[in-house]
């Protein structure tokens, strides 16, 4: 067909075979930020939210997608992640998002740091929507994956 590794020789999807890729250490960080009111921001700071610890739920909810990330993403592989943070900085007018994953196996953990910026985000969006309906999620990327085949990458600054 075309090359694509996802696709077989008629075209349809399917999930690539990395039995025979040795394992390595492999980890990625991606990150995002959510844009809100000053008065959103202030309150999820000063831990003031009507639903409770904004920033523990985000943090705990970007784990456990991170470790699911096989269910949400069709042909991902179910990884044994090693391990999984996500850090949050809450700023003058919203919270950016920082989440590294980690394995040692065949394949890389892009989506895995990806899924838990995204839902530490969304989780964001829903504890603190309350306050401000007009959040806006935004700049989800990865920002640097270390390991396997195709070497080191960093975004660019």
């Amino acid at each position: 067909m075309s090359g694509l590794t996802h696709l077989d020789e008629t075209g349809a999807a399917r999930m690539v075979d990395v039995g025979h890729k040795p394992a390595t250490e492999r980890r990625a960080v991606a990150g995002g930020r959510i844009t809100m009111s000053p008065a959103a921001a202030q309150a999820i700071r000063n831990g003031a939210v009507a639903k409770g610890d904004v920033l523990a739920v985000a943090r705990i909810a970007g784990i456990m997608a991170a470790k699911r990330t096989a269910e949400f993403i069709p042909l991902c592989h179910p990884l044994p992640l090693t391990n999984v943070e996500v850090s949050l900085s809450v700023e003058a007018d919203g919270v950016s998002v920082t989440a590294t994953a980690a394995t040692t196996g065949q394949t890389g953990v892009e989506m895995e740091a990806m899924v838990a910026a995204s839902t530490a985000l969304l989780t964001l969006y829903d504890m603190a929507k309350s306050i401000d309906k007009a959040m806006i999620v935004q700049d989800i990327r990865l920002l640097s994956k270390t390991g396997g085949k195709s070497g080191d990458w960093f975004a660019p600054a």
